[in-house]
């Protein structure tokens, strides 16, 4: 199957929850209830800027407000090495800058070990603050309900 076939029929199904969770009258919560979780998935790297500077920005705006866990995989992972490339593109502010200000708002950014190991790097190679994934960071960021977008 064609990746444009895989990338509609993903949209296609993210579309329809969307639509569905959008159409159940919300729910006041009481203050101080329990937050929903952002997870951001970034795959793309320099192949890609608009990409990622659109997930990164997408990242600070969701933390304003909800949990968020940031994890970078396969061309990903070029974004958060020590010498990576301070990505620019249009209006969005710089991936270093941007990086920089999750891990100031305690945003968790993680980072796959097999992709990093992929390309001939690891966890020294990783800009500090950027931890190396593990499969129950991907469940215990939040305790309300995930919302994935992919990048």
């Amino acid at each position: 199957m064609s990746n444009s076939k895989i990338r509609f029929r993903f949209l296609l199904i993210l579309a329809s929850i969307l639509l569905i969770s959008g159409c159940q009258q919300e729910k006041g919560s009481p203050s101080g209830s329990t937050k929903d979780g952002v997870f951001i998935h970034i795959s793309n790297g320099t192949n890609d800027p608009h990409r990622v500077l659109m997930a990164l920005n997408m990242a600070a705006i969701m933390a304003e407000d909800r949990d968020v866990l940031v994890y970078f995989d396969v061309k990903g992972v070029e974004v958060v090495l020590n010498n990576a490339i301070d990505l620019q593109f249009g209006h969005f502010t710089s991936s270093m800058t941007q990086i920089k200000k999750l891990l100031d708002k305690d945003v968790q950014l993680l980072v796959c070990p097999g992709c990093l190991k992929t390309i001939g790097k690891s966890e020294e190679d990783v800009i500090d603050g950027v931890q190396i994934a593990n499969k129950d960071a991907f469940f215990n960021f939040t305790k309300g309900r995930i919302l994935t977008l992919d990048y």
